[in-house]
């Protein structure tokens, strides 16, 4: 097989379109149905159903859409390890990070690698730190920094790199503002706005009001903390924001109630060969680890 055919099978399959596929792949959209129906006969089967707008999987294609992706990560893994013979750091590096680590931690860092490895091709992706997980699992991404997740895969190696303190916030003028040591109990009267309820942040959040046998108020939520930011400085509740984003807008609540921190760092898959261009890359963010993530770090093994 192809392994063109296979990754447009692959686009097809991940975004449920034909014409999405072809603009993901730079092709045109025939070219993409040629590749399709090359793959089809060679396989024998149909690969997908076509009714209306409405691209789904036949049995067939859900059967070959798992084998498809690791026969591209062995095609893949194969070449980086031919290429790292060379012992040049250059090539194309895919990584990637949620908005929050984008924005407020991995800018020094990229800025260093880029000037000290410039043959290197940055294919970077802002991603929910969930995807991100899942991305790496997969294949499709050498390297994930992210928030770390409480119980991560067994196959990924997951390494601590920041520690963010989770900030209570509420806006000047929130009741709440008024008060000296307010309690978890206190802030179950009042509105909450917080991350999604799927994200590793929400997790850790609702795991401590769960143990003290409390229940999160959340009226609203979203994945981005900048928006979270903006919902709580104009009253709309209270929130957790790491102190990074707490500013003059916000007033932090003095509670009763030991912080919570979460994990930031990098995940790789433990049974990938990785790229030169990788391995430069962990070896910056070995570089930027706090005290406080080697303290507290907890490798998955």
């Amino acid at each position: 097989m192809d392994t063109q055919n296979l990754q447009a099978f692959l686009a097809v399959a991940d975004s449920g379109s034909f014409s999405r596929a072809a603009e993901q792949l730079h092709l045109t959209q025939p070219a993409v149905s040629k590749r399709i129906a090359v793959l089809e006969t060679q396989t024998g089967a149909r690969l997908f159903d076509r009714i209306g707008r409405r691209v789904t999987l036949t049995e067939a294609g859900r059967v070959l859409l798992p084998r498809a992706r690791q026969i591209l990560v062995m095609v893949d893994d194969s070449r980086r390890a031919l290429g790292n013979l060379e012992g040049r750091v250059a090539g194309s590096l895919t990584l990637a990070t949620s908005h929050h680590i984008g924005l407020h931690r991995l800018p020094p860092l990229l800025k260093a690698y880029t000037r000290a490895h410039p043959e290197v091709r940055l294919d970077l992706h802002f991603l929910d730190s969930e995807e991100a997980y899942q991305g790496v699992l997969d294949g499709s991404l050498e390297i994930a920094v992210v928030t770390l997740a409480p119980h991560p895969d067994e196959q990924l190696e997951v390494v601590p790199v920041w520690v963010d303190r989770l900030c209570f916030v509420c806006a000047p003028d929130h009741p709440l503002a008024g008060l000296e040591h307010p309690s978890l109990q206190t802030l179950c009267d009042f509105d909450a706005v917080l991350p999604g309820p799927l994200t590793f942040t929400r997790g850790l959040i609702e795991a401590r009001f769960a143990a003290a046998g409390l229940r999160l108020p959340v009226a609203l939520s979203t994945n981005y903390l900048e928006t979270l930011k903006m919902m709580t400085a104009i009253g709309l509740g209270w929130s957790l924001l790491p102190e990074r984003l707490v500013a003059g807008d916000l007033h932090e609540l003095a509670i009763d109630h030991p912080p919570i921190h979460r994990p930031l760092g990098f995940i790789v898959h433990r049974s990938r060969t990785l790229s030169n261009a990788a391995r430069a890359m962990l070896g910056e963010l070995e570089a930027a680890r706090e005290p406080a993530a080697r303290a507290g770090e907890r490798r998955i093994v």
